[in-house]
């Protein structure tokens, strides 16, 4: 029934043409960086259709780009998908591998990891194409959410590890989740994908930080209301339904009625404060060319918002019925196939 809710979402946003080209790279990639170690795991990996979340995100990147930003994805999910409390030294292991990830970007380019293993190599070799030709003002607002995104995994992980996952509270699991969705550091990678930046005072303004965090938030829940039967067969409690299911003592289908609402609710307060975008500009004085930044960083916003919806949608990463390998390591708690934290 998740995966299967539908949003009216406002704007439509384009898909890139280089999708074909960029996907038998990435694909070729994956294998040769260790990052699926069995044909079970590829062929899952597979099944997921991260290119095309990609290719949805970051419509405008060139083809040399796409594959960049298709490498990068996969760490991302994949790194997520290494969680498992059951195993007791694994809480341990996934905060040393975030460390390294954590400090990639405050290290020169083509640093050598201190904490190897398939994910830190693969992070290192595409933080050196991600952050190519950026600036140090955009590399460090990067960083920032790039390193408070995997705290935050860190934080879930070990709330597992301790017996005490889905014990949060509504109000603490929200702005929980709108760290671990990772969308701030998503949206800004949107600005290396066109070779722009957003003006810094309006990446200061109230309106700017309220939109990313209320876009964060509507893209995090839509997740959760469409990996909800996966995260249940992995008994994982971090799940906007779970909460609410919990926390209220309603039936599963009115969770997720309210998950759908809490969703649409912040989506609408979103569409609201882009109307006043250039009200902003007015207020900071900017010029043509900084008033189509800001324009560039709002569409950003809306490419992740409208095409990881669409994406959701149909990847298999969260289909309700699953066998095989990829559904047992699910029913045993792991999210992946192949262990990619070992060296």
């Amino acid at each position: 029934m998740p995966q299967d809710v539908t949003f009216d979402l406002p704007f439509d946003t384009p898909v890139s043409e280089h999708l074909e080209y960029a996907r038998a790279r990435h694909l070729r990639w994956i294998w040769d960086m260790g990052l699926v170690r069995s044909v079970a795991g590829f062929e899952e990996y597979k099944s997921w259709d991260l290119p095309q979340a990609a290719a949805r995100t970051y419509p405008h990147a060139t083809a040399g780009d796409m594959v960049v930003l298709m490498n990068w994805f996969s760490l991302a999910f994949l790194f997520d998908d290494q969680f498992d409390a059951n195993q007791p030294d694994r809480a341990d292991r996934i905060a040393e591998v975030a460390r390294e990830l954590i400090v990639t970007p405050l290290r020169p380019a083509g640093f050598r990891p201190r904490v190897v293993c398939p994910i830190t190599l693969a992070w290192a070799e595409v933080w050196g194409h991600l952050s190519d030709g950026m600036s140090l003002t955009w590399r460090t607002r990067f960083a920032a959410s790039w390193g408070r995104f995997l705290v935050a995994h860190c934080e879930e992980v070990d709330l597992a590890a301790r017996g005490l996952a889905g014990t949060l509270g509504l109000e603490e699991y929200a702005e929980f989740r709108r760290r671990t969705v990772g969308i701030h550091h998503s949206i800004d990678a949107g600005e290396r994908s066109r070779g722009f930046e957003v003006p810094a005072q309006a990446m200061a303004h109230p309106l700017m930080e309220r939109m990313r965090d209320l876009a964060a938030d509507t893209i995090g829940f839509m997740n959760d209301i469409h990996s909800f039967e996966r995260e249940k067969r992995r008994g994982d409690g971090h799940n906007l339904i779970a909460v609410l299911h919990r926390e209220r003592g309603c039936s599963w289908q009115e969770a997720a009625d309210e998950a759908v609402r809490m969703t649409t609710a912040r989506l609408d307060e979103y569409v609201e404060l882009e109307a006043r975008v250039p009200q902003m500009c007015d207020e900071l004085g900017f010029d043509e060319d900084e008033r189509a930044r800001v324009r560039m960083g709002v569409e950003a916003i809306q490419h992740w918002i409208n095409g990881n919806y669409e994406w959701a949608l149909v990847s298999g990463r969260y289909t309700a019925a699953k066998d095989g390998p990829a559904a047992d390591a699910e029913l045993a708690g792991r999210g992946s196939v192949d262990d990619l934290l070992a060296v």
